[in-house]
């Protein structure tokens, strides 16, 4: 039985990586899924090739304006939000000596105010229609310690574990169920990208951080997107009615709380 039939989520930044492994499984799971990305062609895209049940919403999660007209776009099209992933994050690193106020204040826009601001009016869209509803962040192994050149993003998802604590607290009373999921390193876009950012920063070759930090792993290698779909399954479904505010760790034994 699809454990997810009949649901209707929306997934922030999942025209591609793991946002559009999320909403792969979901829709395998019987939900619909509003595909919602900053880059409207990627995500019409995305849309398309993943079919029944999938559409594409443009959303900038830094702009209010767009989120709320997302959020209305999704309710409009599918009768309502059940689930929310908030998927949407940015990158950065550098020492702390170097870290500059606008790469602060973009990532932070992306990776926390984004979360929070789209949080906030898909749970006011769930509070009106008293069904309550799931709402998934996405936090990181980068949230439980700091990292010598990794400040900035490090922060952000430290912040996004304790929102979820907070959050879970204070909506739990209206049925909605809070939760983040921590990845550890993942392959992919994202990873390629912070890969470029170690060869430049300590002087690496191209792939032999990633190579590091993949061996690194416990489990014996880094993670994919499909790995993290069973956690955000269940923790959308109703196997989890009982899980408030929790952070769950997907990362191949990477840390331990």
């Amino acid at each position: 039985m699809s454990r997810l039939a009949g649901k209707k989520a929306l997934i922030t930044g999942s025209a591609r990586g793991i946002g559009k492994a999320f909403a792969q499984r979901y829709l395998a799971e019987g939900a619909q899924v509003a595909i919602a990305d900053i880059d409207f062609d990627a995500a019409k895209s995305t849309a398309t090739e993943l079919g029944t049940g999938a559409f594409a919403v443009q959303m900038d999660v830094t702009q209010q304006d767009s989120i709320d007209s997302a959020v209305n776009e999704a309710v409009n099209s599918m009768g309502a939000i059940d689930i929310l992933i908030n998927n949407a994050a940015l990158f950065t690193a550098a020492p702390i000596v170097d870290i500059n106020r606008s790469d602060y204040e973009d990532v932070f826009a992306v990776n926390f105010a984004g979360s929070l601001f789209t949080l906030q009016a898909v749970a006011r869209h769930m509070i009106e229609r008293g069904r309550g509803g799931k709402i998934i962040n996405m936090a990181s192994q980068a949230g439980r310690r700091g990292e010598a050149l990794v400040a900035v993003y490090c922060a952000t998802k430290a912040a996004i574990i304790s929102l979820t604590q907070s959050a879970g607290m204070n909506l739990i009373e209206h049925g909605i169920n809070v939760n983040a999921i921590s990845p550890g390193v993942v392959e992919g876009e994202h990873w390629e990208g912070v890969d470029a950012y170690f060869a430049k920063l300590e002087n690496l070759q191209p792939g032999e951080k990633k190579k590091q930090v993949g061996d690194g792993v416990p489990f014996g290698r880094m993670g994919t997107a499909q790995d993290l779909t069973g956690m955000a399954v269940y923790l959308a479904s109703s196997e989890s009615d009982y899980v408030v505010a929790q952070t769950f760790n997907v990362d191949g034994g990477q840390w331990m709380s």
